[in-house]
């Protein structure tokens, strides 16, 4: 077992100590963070669903599918801070490491106010290519332009909960997480119905909620790890180059699932509101159910990060292969709980004709396929962490074009609704398979290289 030997790898905690338990205790304190907004979210489409519109939930369905592109940015730019970060703390490499914190953070907010900017005068012809029409696209688009220009503070959440998970400081990115949660739980039912707000309460509370996240961050990153460095002149641009090498594919690899959904939300609308609605709730669902595997990705990122800078190679595959463990364990059991609770989620939701048989056939089949899905998030993790996040891209857009496409037209054609998830699941499968094999011969090879070198 590895143990550290200098003051720089004293700060690489993950490459010493058991690898399941750093996978398990970052696995387990992102849970809580992200299945705590995941909840938040949940209950905002209760409210919602109370209110007895079926346009609205349908609206919601709509704006979560647009905004989960900008979403997909900050995931990108989070990963190439926790990636870049990570490597040079395993490297030792502490000054530098503390460097890039701020550089991060001044490129993701520009990134992000530029994307902002570029949104707000399309959201109109994206809510209708999706099929929103008619009160839901108002809906909709009420929803959107209120949330939609909190973007940069949303993106800088990520990334500095990504931040605090390459140094260790699990808990500190729970807290960033949990803050949200904890303020939009207060806010929602205040907003929604003592005010009276509907769905442009719930917005409200959604911004409110960024704003929070920011600040705690910022905070921890600070005054806890004084993490941020004085950025150098002669350091900028290979800084700059360094995290674009993994931002600009990572960005790019992320934009393929909110691709991905576009496309299945869009077949979803030839059946009606009751399917969309019943795919927003569906939605809402998942990363409940399995939050746990979203935020496995994003917890094994710098355990990778770390044990590669500092080249241990054993210590890296067994991450990997305890990540697959816990996927298969975690998958089974979610699903078997979603199972049994099928009934009371169809009716907590007020859930009926189309949409409660989405919910149904989801829970008695479709779910089975994240065990794939969450294979493909640790195979990006891997790339994105050992320098090649154009293999995380290639499997995403493969995953969110071939693997879906076809496979969704087809179900619907036999299935209607019910087909489209159907697909969606099934096209999984062989692009999971695909990216493990990948990804070992990819650890073997760098395995060999960087031993040789040295």
């Amino acid at each position: 077992m590895s143990r550290p030997t200098s003051s720089g790898t004293r700060d690489a905690k993950f490459t010493y100590g058991s690898t399941m338990r750093h996978v398990l205790v970052m696995t387990s304190t992102g849970s809580v963070g992200l299945i705590a907004i995941f909840l938040v979210d949940f209950a905002n489409l209760f409210y919602i669903a109370q209110l007895g519109i079926e346009e609205l939930a349908a609206a919601i369905g709509y704006a979560g599918t647009i905004m989960f592109f900008n979403s997909a940015i900050g995931i990108g730019l989070s990963i190439a801070a926790s990636a870049s970060v990570a490597r040079r703390i395993g490297q030792g490499d502490v000054k530098g490491a503390h460097r890039l914190v701020s550089m991060s953070l001044i490129i993701s907010t520009l990134i992000s106010l530029a994307v902002v900017a570029g949104s707000l005068a399309f959201l109109d012809d994206l809510a209708m290519l999706l099929g929103a029409s008619g009160r839901t696209l108002d809906f909709t688009l009420l929803f959107l332009y209120i949330v939609v220009p909190s973007m940069p503070f949303l993106v800088g959440a990520m990334v500095l909960s990504a931040l605090l998970r390459s140094v260790g400081d699990a808990r500190g990115a729970m807290f960033v997480t949990l803050s949200s949660g904890f303020v939009t739980a207060i806010l929602d039912p205040i907003l929604i119905f003592g005010f009276d707000m509907g769905i442009t309460g719930a917005a409200i509370a959604s911004v409110v909620s960024r704003l929070v996240m920011v600040g705690v961050g910022l905070y921890i990153l600070i005054i806890k790890h004084n993490m941020l460095g004085k950025p150098e002149i002669s350091k900028t641009v290979s800084d700059t180059v360094d995290l674009f090498k993994v931002a600009t594919p990572a960005m790019l690899t992320n934009i393929a699932t909110p691709a991905g959904n576009a496309w299945i939300i869009a077949e979803m609308a030839q059946f009606g509101d009751g399917a969309v609605a019943g795919f927003a709730i569906v939605g809402r669902i998942i990363p409940v159910a399995f939050g746990a595997l979203f935020a496995l990705s994003g917890a094994v990122g710098p355990i990778i990060g770390q044990n590669f800078g500092a080249m241990e190679f054993d210590r890296l595959s067994k991450v990997v292969k305890d990540s697959l463990l816990l996927i298969v364990i975690y998958t089974l059991s979610a699903w078997g709980l979603l199972f049994m609770l099928q009934e009371p989620l169809v009716q907590f939701f007020n859930a009926e004709g189309d949409s409660a048989s989405l919910v149904f056939f989801f829970c008695t089949f479709a779910a089975a396929g994240f065990l794939f899905n969450a294979a493909l998030f640790v195979t990006n993790a891997v790339f994105n962490n050992l320098g090649f996040p154009i293999y995380s891209m290639l499997f995403n857009w493969g995953r969110a074009t071939l693997g879906t496409i076809p496979f969704t037209i087809a179900g619907a054609y036999f299935y209607q609704a019910n087909g489209v998830l159907a697909g969606q699941a099934i096209g999984g499968v062989v692009f999971a398979f695909l990216a493990q094999y990948v990804c070992w011969r990819t650890i073997d090879k760098i395995r060999k290289e960087k031993l040789a070198a040295a």
